[in-house]
């Protein structure tokens, strides 16, 4: 019997020696992986240091090292890439200039470790003062989407939705012959908005200066500008994922039609001008007056294309955005630029013309990922000419003089189309004029709210 028990015991000890090896091991594994994991994350920061995607340009997570608990539930949920990563047992940012500012890690986040701000501590961006009704400090002035410091359709469209909702509960009397709503910009946010005015049983005037889509209807015909659902006023769940730029306006264009909803498009909006009876008057730079009882800008952060001063920019060879990129066949194009739209336009034209890249600068900084590895196979493999330290001087019928950094001597290069990608200057001024004040935010954490489940 004793030998029985003893045996038993000398089993289970063995067993238990088993387990606790295997434990081991399972944790030396786990440990190991963690720390091969972490150099990972750590070499890919100090490249996107190097190459300038580190510091944030807009939107972007703040994480609360003292509370996050390195679930990954953000690098999870986050449908970009390496946006996000672990070091040590903590979430890090990486590429954080390439954030598109959906919010998917701050709703994902267990514990709340993550804040959504704009600005750094020692960059500071413009924003107009808005509160949480989306009124500005003008009264009967709001504002939604991009140029609140939102991006994203999604949040764009909830914005456009829950401003017009905000005007209706303000309770701020309707006058005869006057229009309830003006609504500048038919982007994400205008367009949702206009829908919501009409499903209130406002009146109202929406005012775009480009086309339907805003921001968006300059994007290439594929580009996929949207990958999580939303709801669109008198529409219901969109239930799109991997939309692009085409299946999202051929939506709204459904929707507006429906509903005998009418968008002014080329009409750009000169002034917004208060009036003694508090109510405003919007001018267009056709002197068209419209008189609203309430404003509603949605005309995001870009404002005006910038342009490049030179000589020949007026003419009509020269565009600042790329529409229809498959009808454009056997032409030489000059790009210039060295952003993410820059580089795409190249992209979508090289295949069936011949493509120059002009940029002011001797390297890329701040390209998406995608990008960066698509340019440089497209130079590799000679597909197009990148003209690096170079800007353009003017531009001609036939041709364009382009000067590069250390030359004496103008370039002449024949040429059919221009295609200037200079960044957009923001509406700073036309804010100002019309009373919203502007102030530069320093790491400023934007409102937000948890989903309810």
């Amino acid at each position: 019997m004793v030998i029985l028990v003893k045996q038993l015991i000398l089993e289970q000890t063995v067993i238990y020696g088993v387990v606790l090896l295997i434990c081991a091991i399972i944790i030396i594994f786990y440990l190991r992986k963690k720390k091969v994991d972490s150099t990972i994350i750590e070499k890919k920061v100090a490249i996107a240091k190097e190459e300038g995607l580190f510091e944030p340009v807009s939107l972007h997570p703040f994480i609360d090292l003292n509370t996050c608990i390195g679930s990954a539930a953000c690098i999870a949920d986050c449908p970009e890439k390496d946006i996000l990563g672990v070091v040590n047992g903590k979430a890090t940012v990486i590429n954080t200039s390439q954030c598109i500012g959906h919010g998917a890690c701050f709703h994902g986040c267990p514990v709340e470790a993550i804040s959504l701000r704009i600005g750094t501590e020692t960059r500071g961006i413009d924003l107009p003062h808005v509160n949480e009704f989306f009124e500005t400090n003008s009264k009967g002035v709001y504002i939604a989407g991009e140029l609140g410091g939102m991006g994203l359709i999604k949040n764009s469209v909830e914005q456009g939705q829950q401003a017009i909702e905000n005007i209706v509960k303000s309770k701020k009397k309707s006058i005869p012959k006057v229009i309830d709503v003006g609504i500048i910009g038919a982007g994400p946010a205008g367009i949702s908005a206009t829908l919501a005015a009409k499903k209130h049983g406002l009146t109202s005037v929406t005012l775009e200066q480009d086309s339907l889509g805003g921001t968006v209807y300059t994007f290439p015909r594929q580009k996929i500008v949207m990958t999580s659902p939303m709801n669109l006023p008198l529409y219901g769940k969109v239930k799109l994922y991997n939309t692009s730029k085409d299946e999202l306006l051929q939506l709204w264009k459904k929707v507006i039609d429906k509903h005998h909803i009418e968008i002014t498009e080329n009409t750009k909006v000169e002034s917004i001008n208060l009036l003694k009876d508090n109510t405003f008057k919007i001018i267009t730079k056709y002197n068209e007056e419209y008189i609203c009882n309430n404003i509603l800008l949605a005309i995001g952060r870009r404002g005006s294309p910038r342009k490049l001063n030179i000589s020949g920019e007026e003419s009509t060879k020269v565009a600042y955005r790329l529409l229809e990129a498959e009808r454009i066949n056997n032409k030489k194009i000059i790009v210039v630029g060295g952003g993410d739209s820059a580089i795409e336009t190249v992209l979508l034209l090289k295949d069936n013309n011949s493509v120059t890249l002009s940029y002011r600068k001797d390297t890329f900084s701040r390209l998406k990922s995608k990008n960066r590895e698509k340019i440089n196979e497209a130079i590799k493999n000679n597909s197009i000419k990148v003209m690096f330290n170079s800007n353009l001087t003017s531009i001609h019928q036939n041709h364009v003089l382009l000067n590069t950094i250390g030359n004496s001597k103008n370039e002449t290069i024949s040429n059919d189309l221009v295609y200037i990608f200079a960044g957009g200057e923001l509406p700073t001024a036309f804010l100002q004029k019309t009373g919203v004040q502007i102030s530069k935010r320093f790491g400023y954490i934007m409102k937000t709210h948890k989903k309810v489940s």
